[in-house]
């Protein structure tokens, strides 16, 4: 990501500091895939989703540790994607980049859907559309401003999630203790086992749920895009991330283990969120308010790190460009944010109001799917990039070596290899990882037809 500009000599300012940055990094992960996509997840694994939670938070503290060493080699590089040209090649960090710009696209799509989704447990007349097209366009208005302005509203954002979890999970294992009385039953640790054990849907069941539980880790490397607005980058970079797994992980699955608890996996919808049933359908209305009150917070805070990351990386992308439509992305605004960046990314996010307009009960799926096959490639490209720098000679001066090297990177790229095969079992994940390739085929195939056309005219 570039820093300086000719003309206008205008720099991204460092205003994001060590609190925003941690809160950051949670924030953009702990939003729709929990709150809304473990409804999905449940429903597919029963009780078996917290293993498939365990296997994906180890993927992701060997992915976030490869990230770091990488981010750390070169304080002068801003973002992953310039660690992933300098050792994959141009051609590779071009689609790389261009990738990333559409994963955050598609993941503020599904949070301005469940935005909608949300509200219709207190307006259920209230089209789906409505409520995330008006909070894409605050968001909007608060990106626009500063970056500190962006990196306050997101640090309120993610506290509340964590207090509502931390406090759920409180009251989860009261309710516990007492043997809370539902329609169903009793609050119990026996409902985990009760029916049908552990893995009450099969194999299938359980490899399936993988692609939701995926799309919830999704935004874990947005650490990555912090380096060149953080203060301190070389202290507060390493902190964020090694506390991050640790910190999703118990979220996940302290939280996912209460309410499976709590009311039994085969009664939760899959296509509501699960905190909100667990609460309204034990009878504590008010309660249930609440949570789908922080679960609203947390789509917002996914929707604004999903703006802050599309415009920065379409910024990035475009900076210097001599093409005279994009050329006009690569510009910042007095206030040094990526003003135009912004407002065209907000533009294609706001194609997600058009598609729950007509297919409103088909997007969250469909949008989520095409994220989660994107990240494979966009993580499995960050992998490559540091198994090729520990190849050098800079890599043994490294701070912050990766544990494990190379049996965790190894991990990584087995994990997402079979995240591919899965996402080839089921219909409507098959149509993303197909559009997935397609994109990054088209991509790399312009690129490479691009530069043949350049070399072509300079040999004429």
């Amino acid at each position: 990501m570039k820093q300086e500009q000719t003309g206008d000599t205008q720099q991204l300012a460092r205003n994001l500091k060590n609190r925003h940055v941690q809160l950051i990094a949670i924030g953009g992960t702990i939003g729709t895939g929990l709150f809304l996509g473990a409804g999905k997840s449940i429903h597919f694994a029963g009780p078996s989703i917290v293993i498939a939670y365990l296997l994906a938070g180890l993927m992701c503290f060997f992915l976030m540790r490869a990230l770091g060493e990488l981010l750390l080699s070169d304080l002068h590089l801003n973002s992953f994607v310039d660690f992933i040209k300098r050792y994959l090649g141009e051609d590779i960090g071009f689609v790389a980049g261009w990738t990333y710009w559409i994963c955050w696209i598609t993941i503020a799509m599904a949070d301005v859907t469940a935005v909608g989704l949300y509200l219709k447990f207190w307006f259920p007349w209230m089209p789906q559309w409505v409520p995330g097209l008006v909070i894409l366009v605050v968001l909007l208005g608060v990106n626009l401003i500063t970056v500190g302005a962006f990196g306050e509203v997101e640090f309120w954002f993610a506290l509340i999630k964590i207090v509502a979890i931390i406090a759920l999970i409180i009251a989860g294992i009261f309710m516990l203790i007492v043997g809370f009385k539902t329609p169903i039953g009793h609050a119990s640790v026996t409902n985990l086992v009760k029916f049908g054990g552990i893995f009450p849907t099969g194999a299938k069941g359980f490899f399936l749920s993988f692609q939701m539980v995926i799309f919830g880790f999704a935004g874990v490397e947005m650490v990555g895009m912090t380096a060149s607005e953080t203060q301190d980058p070389d202290k507060v970079i390493p902190k964020a991330i090694n506390e991050l797994p640790l910190r999703i992980i118990l979220f996940y699955v302290g939280a996912l283990l209460v309410i499976m608890c709590i009311y039994p996996w085969n009664a939760l919808s899959a296509s509501q969120s699960p905190f909100v049933q667990v609460f309204n359908n034990v009878g504590i209305t008010f309660a249930a308010g609440i949570i789908n009150f922080v679960v609203i917070t947390a789509a917002a805070s996914a929707c604004n790190s999903s703006l802050f990351s599309t415009g920065r990386m379409l910024f990035s992308l475009t900076y210097g460009s001599k093409n005279r439509f994009l050329k006009h992305f690569g510009h910042l605004s007095k206030s040094q944010v990526p003003s135009p960046a912004l407002y065209f990314s907000a533009a294609i996010i706001a194609l997600a109001v058009l598609l729950n307009m007509f297919i409103p009960d088909a997007v969250f799926t469909l949008v989520s799917s095409v994220a989660t096959t994107c990240f494979l490639f966009i993580w499995g490209a960050i992998i490559v990039a540091h198994l090729k720098y520990r190849r050098t000679e800079q890599a043994k001066e490294s701070k912050f070596k990766s544990p494990f090297f190379p049996y965790g990177d190894y991990y990584v790229l087995a994990f997402l290899a079979f995240i591919a095969v899965i996402l080839c079992l089921a219909e409507d994940t098959l149509v993303a990882l197909i559009f997935a390739v397609l994109w990054m085929a088209v991509l790399y195939g312009g690129r490479l037809l691009r530069r043949r056309h350049r070399q072509a005219q300079q040999e004429n």
